[in-house]
């Protein structure tokens, strides 16, 4: 099938190294196909690069795997004429980010199709276009993974790479991604100022963000809520852990997060972002 922007022909799910826009990974790059793999591939990356590469190939949770690639096979109708990705999201933005966006998983035809996080849905529509506004992107769609997105001073992240059925990773799939996030974190932390979790399941991956790399949290733990803040001490100083409710279309069409709450929401992260510099 024909990319969607550049035409160029690829199979679902995508190759490694076969030109994919934005493709960290070559036919070489290391595949993790256990937890061990992860770990010791994460523990071993050295650049953002390598991470995003490792990330991108990674096979370590078959039901994640078997679930990411049939739908890139099955496909939603309305996509059914363009390829899709089928393989883990990586990170995405800035490599030396003040603000640091952590999300759950990719959207089975999201993510999962343009191969970038938060890319092609509703959700990534809802983000991209406040980031636009608050001068972190430079344009508000975010339709393909070569539609010329930039972020500036920040980076988005999901904690588990793969879409998961049901939108629901298992507590293994959880741990076994978690190595990921955590070098990414070591090549960012020393950056970053402020984190934005992207409603409570976020929240919790980010205060056991923290304590992994060495930091520590007030006890007893923070509590999510939109708005909530809490300062953690991390090993490169202190980080603000900043709670905001996830732009899902069940949070946005009801109401429950707007427009303008996610724009406040980023302009509290600016604001606490210059102060610590």
């Amino acid at each position: 099938m024909p990319h969607p922007r550049t035409g160029v022909l690829f199979e679902s799910p995508v190759r490694a190294g076969s030109g994919w826009p934005g493709d960290p990974a070559t036919a070489r790059t290391a595949v993790a196909t256990t937890a061990a793999d992860v770990t010791a591939l994460a523990a071993a990356a050295r650049t953002l690069r390598q991470v995003d590469a490792g990330v991108s190939v990674c096979r370590a949770c078959p039901r994640l795997v078997q679930w990411r690639e049939e739908v890139a096979t099955t496909k939603r109708k309305s996509f059914a004429g363009e390829p899709y990705w089928g393989r883990p999201a990586p990170g995405f933005g800035s490599a030396h980010p003040r603000i640091f966006v952590v999300g759950l998983a990719p959207a089975a035809n999201g993510a999962n199709r343009t191969g970038r996080v938060f890319t092609g849905d509703r959700s990534g529509d809802f983000l991209f276009a406040s980031l636009y506004r608050s001068g972190l992107a430079n344009q508000q769609t975010c339709t393909d993974s070569a539609d010329g997105l930039e972020l500036n001073d920040i980076r988005v992240a999901a904690a588990v790479r793969c879409a998961p059925p049901g939108n629901a990773p298992t507590p293994a799939e959880r741990s076994t991604c978690a190595p990921w996030l955590d070098a990414e974190w070591r090549l960012t932390a020393a950056d970053v100022r402020v984190i934005v979790a992207l409603g409570g399941f976020a929240w919790q991956v980010a205060l056991g963000l923290i304590r992994r790399a060495g930091g520590s949290v007030p006890t007893p733990a923070p509590k999510f809520g939109h708005g909530v803040t809490a300062t953690l001490a991390a090993p490169d100083g202190d980080v603000v852990l900043l709670g905001c409710y996830h732009p899902s279309q069940q949070n946005t069409f009801t109401g429950r997060l707007t427009p303008a709450m996610m724009d406040e929401t980023f302009a509290t992260a600016l604001s606490l972002a210059n102060s610590a510099r």
